[in-house]
């Protein structure tokens, strides 16, 4: 199975029934799932902020942590080194990222060695897509 990067944002429908849940599954058929270190950090954000909102209930916010325990068991994980930090520093300078964005495209870029040409960037975020796309990756909007 070839692997991609998984933005935060394109593992919580993976978790949580949400409108972008049926094209998340079927890309995760597709790609492996490869992932920046903090992402289980982000994704249970997600969920905390969906129960408070009530989007979800607590029993299904149960059942999405069950769904990360799982996925965790299978994702190869990109963990933080001075190389990530560095390039974050750098793409926060060139483009309207967020810290936390900068984060993961730095770790998508150590992921691939610098070489995003056909390497897939996978994301429910648009405007994150966008930038991803103007480095040289594949992008997939879930």
């Amino acid at each position: 199975m070839e692997y991609a990067f998984w933005d935060s944002s394109s593992i919580v429908p993976l978790c949580v029934h949400e409108p972008s849940t049926a094209n998340a599954r079927v890309v995760a058929r597709r790609y492996g799932i490869t992932v920046w270190w903090a992402t289980p950090v982000e994704v249970r954000g997600a969920f905390g902020r969906a129960l408070r909102m009530q989007q979800i209930s607590s029993k299904d916010q149960v059942s999405a942590l069950v769904v990360l325990d799982d996925l965790r068991t299978k994702w190869r994980e990109i963990l933080p080194d001075i190389q990530i930090r560095q390039r974050a520093e750098e793409l926060v300078e060139r483009f309207p990222l967020t810290a936390t964005d900068a984060w993961q495209v730095g770790a998508a870029w150590i992921w691939c060695s610098g070489h995003p040409r056909n390497r897939v960037f996978i994301s429910g975020d648009r405007h994150l897509l966008e930038i991803v796309g103007q480095l040289g990756f594949t992008t997939i909007e879930t």
